[in-house]
């Protein structure tokens, strides 16, 4: 009876040849892997054909999926090719780490312990680092890649594992972590178990950090202790695909590597002496339509190879191909590099798994209208611009939509190139995460119709503010869900009546009357809210003069935006007796002389818009707002309220442009340095075209005020420093 113990690099392809090769010459009778043992059940499944690296094991609490884990595996990861092997074989594999129903319940008593931040913590954080560090590499990273991973001969290499793990465990200070105690009792319990069964030759895939933890074994005493009591929760498990780019530590993934699309390659040629690789940089710089030549791929290989014989490296690695392809193929440009990064280096291959692997009917419905719709799910970025007048494109959109309610973030919406609302932008990228989504949500029902309408109704029910259920009903209408939104907008009812707050009813007007404009093209009934808006409309009528009496600045600012929204949704809606009410409104606060200033401008300028002010009636109103007695800052804050939006009015509008001109002349010294700020902030906001045309008018002396003459100055004697004076600034006259 022997048991053999191999430290292997999680998704290292040096060490996944080295484990197959070992098995194969081993031939043991079980092999014992680094695992979730609850997903020993679901180990057949992976020489199915259709399941295709990058998966993962997914484990996860049934009554709270989001507390889950996922143990992803690569080609070339060592521990899929022992699965493999072991189950082609017909021999015993099981998985042999802590189970992940303790590792969960362990985890959640973590969470409340404060964050471990002792020399022995830092120092365990990277432990490999500390080897290579050693043997002079500034990346322990690098270092275990140029001595395992490009390693042709795989002699005695496990020896040499366990040795040097060995040495750096008896340095580094012991660190009391009772997860990683815990996992390794229950290894060595797992080997015991497989010597009591009587297999005779037994194979244990373990990360190289717990070689010597498993070689050299406590008593069974002690591991019973350890293991004893051990908090528990319910877990389940299944398949999932991955990606690369998740398989990577950018992604956040604990046992991540740097760089998957390039150990890919490794395990596929580990001969390649940089060759092939160069080749496939070469091919992606010319589908990018960058000249690359086949002189370019020869100089690219030599220079690496060089850079690897000066550094004294048994031959090229990622390193060195880098700096050889920045060099040669990249001319310098670093640029460049980055997408060779995103598309070789790490990758966006995604994996597959068979259709029959028992799924939450959720996700199932899912995964059968993303293929109904033609939408599959891709690690790489996918643009789709939908047209909804016509059938599948619309059906794709309210599928989108969905999702998005149920919190399945697939898609990222933008606005359409074109005008109009029959067409929608997307950019589609699945995760493999979302199906920690899928199986949370699948409680609220088995479709995607039936589940996105039962959570989004118990969100709405729960709900108390108005701006959010009508946020709500945005994404509902385009979901077409109609219980949810004859849900929706009974709450919207009901808020709204009982709702005092004018400022609330003037946020979700806009949103609402944006809603009402998918009517058309979505085949639904816009009338459903139009009653509702037209009462809404009408309490704020009422209630908004009252709001513009006594608010402070920020207030008044806040309050303008709000009328600029509440003025282009009554435009939108185009019915008489709401514009009428609106303009009215308008007229009340315009003419009030308790208005805030800021807000009596702005009111009179939509009332000019509107021409219901104009000609003589509107120079009469704005000369008298602008002559307030002592007051210059309150007819400022009334002209940057007149002149909101655009000032073209004062182009067009002599007579306007005559008080304004006017007023800022005759301001005394003291005031203009007070209110230049305010001034400068209302020009601002103008198109740098108005702003030039103004500034030119002025310049004209435009108006009918003519420029003051200064006295006393002698023009002939003035003339004379001219020249000086541009000479001094470098011009010639």
């Amino acid at each position: 009876m022997a048991v053999h113990v191999l430290g292997i690099r999680h998704h290292g392809p040096g060490s996944a040849r080295n484990v197959k090769d070992f098995l194969e010459q081993l031939k043991p009778d079980i092999v014992l892997v680094e695992g979730p043992p609850e997903a020993d059940d679901i180990l057949p499944w992976s020489i199915h054909p259709e399941l295709k690296p990058p998966v993962a094991i997914l484990c996860y609490q049934p009554g709270n999926p989001q507390q889950s884990s996922f143990y992803p595996f690569a080609e070339f990861s060592p521990e899929w090719q022992a699965i493999r092997y072991a189950r082609q074989q017909n021999i015993h594999v099981r998985f042999m780490d802590l189970p992940a129903a303790h590792q969960f319940a362990l985890e959640e008593e973590k969470k409340n312990a404060p964050e471990d931040e002792s020399e022995a913590h830092i120092l365990h954080r990277d432990p490999i680092s500390w080897l290579g560090r050693a043997a002079g590499f500034d990346d322990g990273e690098k270092w275990w890649e140029h001595m395992f991973e490009h390693r042709q001969n795989s002699e005695s290499v496990f020896d040499a594992v366990a040795e040097a793990i060995q040495a750096l465990r008896d340095e580094l200070p012991p660190k009391e972590d009772r997860l990683e105690q815990t996992r390794e009792a229950h290894m060595r319990k797992m080997i015991r178990q497989a010597e009591r069964e009587m297999f005779q030759q037994i194979a244990v895939i373990c990360g190289a950090w717990h070689v010597p933890a498993l070689v050299n074994m406590p008593s069974v005493k002690e591991d019973t202790e350890t293991l004893k009591g051990l908090p528990k929760v319910k877990v389940e498990t299944t398949w999932v695909p991955w990606t690369y780019r998740k398989l990577s530590f950018f992604s956040g993934y604990g046992a991540g590597i740097q760089s998957p699309g390039w150990y890919e390659h490794v395990w596929k040629y580990p001969a390649d002496d940089g060759t092939r690789w160069m080749t496939k940089v070469a091919g992606l710089f010319r589908r990018q339509q960058m000249d690359t030549s086949v002189a370019h791929v020869i100089e690219g290989v030599r220079l690496a190879n060089a850079l690897a014989a000066l550094r004294n490296l048994s031959k090229a690695g990622l390193e060195e191909l880098n700096e050889a392809t920045q060099s040669i193929l990249c001319n310098g440009e670093g640029i460049k590099m980055s997408l060779v990064g995103d598309e070789l280096i790490v990758s966006n291959k995604m994996g597959a798994v068979p259709e029959d692997i028992p799924r939450p009917p959720l996700q199932v419905d899912i995964e059968k209208q993303q293929k109904k719709l033609r939408l599959p799910p891709t690690a790489d970025w996918k643009d789709y611009t939908l047209d909804l007048r016509k059938e599948n494109d619309l059906d794709r959109s309210i599928f989108l939509h969905r999702l998005r309610l149920l919190g399945i973030r697939w898609g990222e919406q933008s606005d359409a190139k074109s005008k109009g609302t029959f067409k929608e932008q997307w950019r589609l990228q699945w995760e493999p995460s979302f199906t920690i989504e899928m199986i949370e949500k699948g409680s609220w029902g088995n479709t995607t119709e039936e589940a996105a309408s039962a959570f989004t109704i118990d969100q709405v029910q729960k709900a108390s503010n108005l701006v959010a259920v009508c946020d709500l009903l945005q994404e509902l209408i385009p979901a077409e869900l109609e219980k949810a939104i004859d849900t929706c907008i009974s709450q919207i009812n009901n808020l709204a009546a009982a709702s005092a707050d004018v400022m609330e009813l003037l946020q979700v007007i806009p949103g609402l009357v944006s809603v009402s404009r998918y009517g058309n093209v979505r085949k639904t009934d816009a009338g459903l809210i139009t009653g509702i808006l037209q009462s809404m409309i009408t309490r704020v009528c009422v209630s908004l003069p009252s709001a513009c009496v006594g608010v402070d600045e920020d207030a008044a600012t806040l309050l303008v935006e709000l009328f600029r929204k509440m003025n282009d949704a009554v435009g939108i809606l185009q019915l008489e007796e709401i514009t009428g009410e609106w303009q009215n409104t308008l007229t009340h606060i315009a003419r009030n002389k308790n208005t805030v200033p800021l807000l009596a401008g702005y009111t009179t300028r939509l009332l000019s818009d509107y021409k219901l002010l104009e000609g003589e009636e509107l120079v009469k109103l704005f000369s008298y707002s602008m002559s307030f007695a002592g007051q210059p800052a309150v007819a400022a804050a009334w002209l940057e309220g007149f002149l909101k939006g655009s000032g073209t009015i004062l182009l067009i509008d002599e007579d306007l442009w005559s008080l304004v001109h006017n007023w800022v002349s005759e301001l005394d010294e003291e005031n203009f340095v007070q209110l230049l700020p305010l001034l400068r902030r209302t020009f601002a906001h103008y198109s740098a075209a108005e702003r030039r045309k103004l500034g030119e008018k002025v310049r004209q002396g435009g108006g009918p005020v003519n420029r003051p003459v200064l006295a006393g100055i002698d023009e002939e004697r003035a003339k004379q420093g001219i020249e000086i004076i541009l000479n001094l600034f470098g011009h010639k006259p």
